[in-house]
């Protein structure tokens, strides 16, 4: 299948556009008529004149208040830009501080708990120290006490064995007996 296509003629087209209601006249704004130019140039000279006394100067004006209004917002957010710089170095420079302020005070209460508890010891060694030194103190009171009871005993002993023997008179294995038997009593007291 070809396909063509076909482009009508001056003639079909001047045809076509007459019978939609074209009129064959030349249009008149692409006539040149020397009266309507002159007057569109007087219109144009009236009209520029009108806007450049009432329009132009507000017109200027209100650009460059724009103009200065766009300046002005632009070196305010560069202040403000400074401002958050500024800020933001004074909040990093402040969390740093209180950072290090953290680390101290751990630090320190680190220091703090640690001579705390070396306090304790130290105070829980004395008072161990002290109780026995007292257990000891009693112990020796105690040792000593029964030392004295056994000598007491002892001399009892004595007296009792030197009455035995003043009352009989024995021999000197009797008498030796009688020692060894006194001296084995004192051995088990003393245990």
């Amino acid at each position: 299948m070809n396909n063509y296509w076909i482009i009508p003629s001056n003639e079909v087209r001047h045809e076509s556009s007459e019978h939609h209601g074209a009129s064959s006249e030349q249009n008149p704004l692409i006539k040149l008529d020397p009266g309507l130019f002159i007057w569109t140039i007087i219109t144009f000279l009236v009209l520029l004149t009108i806007l450049k006394k009432f329009a132009w100067k507000p017109l200027l004006a209100v650009l460059d208040e724009r103009q200065k209004s766009i300046e002005d917002s632009l070196d305010a957010a560069e202040k403000a830009r400074l401002e958050l710089e500024n800020i933001n170095k004074e909040s990093d420079a402040m969390l740093s501080k209180a950072k290090t302020e953290a680390q101290s005070i751990v630090a320190e209460a680190k220091s703090a708990g640690e001579n705390m508890r070396e306090e304790i010891i130290s105070k829980s060694k004395e008072e161990a120290s002290q109780q026995l030194e007292k257990a000891k103190t009693q112990i020796d009171a105690e040792k000593n006490k029964a030392l004295t009871e056994i000598r007491k005993e002892v001399v009892d002993l004595s007296v009792a064995v030197a009455e035995k023997l003043i009352q009989k008179n024995i021999s000197k294995e009797d008498n030796k007996s009688i020692i060894d038997e006194s001296l084995k009593k004192i051995e088990n007291y003393e245990a």
